[in-house]
C-alpha cells in the first residue's frame, strides 16, 4: 500500500476575509509564532489559526481514514484471492 497518496497540503483560511496566503513571523514548529492574513491583515497565533481551520482539518482527516480503510481493504482481498488461487474449496468475493 502506499502511503505517500494519504498526504494532504491543507490551505488553511483567515477566519475574517478567507485567504489562504499567510506571513509567519518566528519558528515554523511554534505555536505561539504568530501568522499575519495577506489579504486582510489579521493577526493570529498558529495556534489559533488552526483552531479556526480545525473543521477542514478534521474533514480531511476522516476523508484520509475512509480512503485508507478501502485501499487495505482490496489489498487484502487481492491477497487473499491470490493466497487461494487454484483452490476449488475455498472461494473469495
Amino acid at each position: 500500500m502506499d502511503s505517500s497518496k494519504y498526504n494532504r497540503v491543507i490551505a488553511m483560511q483567515c477566519p475574517t476575509c478567507a485567504g489562504t496566503h499567510f506571513s509567519f513571523e518566528g519558528p515554523s514548529e511554534d505555536d505561539s509564532a504568530m501568522a499575519t492574513c495577506a489579504s486582510c491583515g489579521r493577526s493570529m497565533t498558529r495556534a489559533e489559526l488552526r483552531e479556526e481551520n480545525s473543521e477542514n482539518i478534521e474533514a480531511h482527516v476522516k476523508e484520509i481514514g475512509r480512503q485508507a480503510a478501502q485501499d487495505l481493504s482490496d489489498e487484502l482481498r487481492k491477497t487473499l484471492k491470490d493466497a487461494f488461487k487454484g483452490s476449488k474449496s475455498i472461494t473469495i468475493k
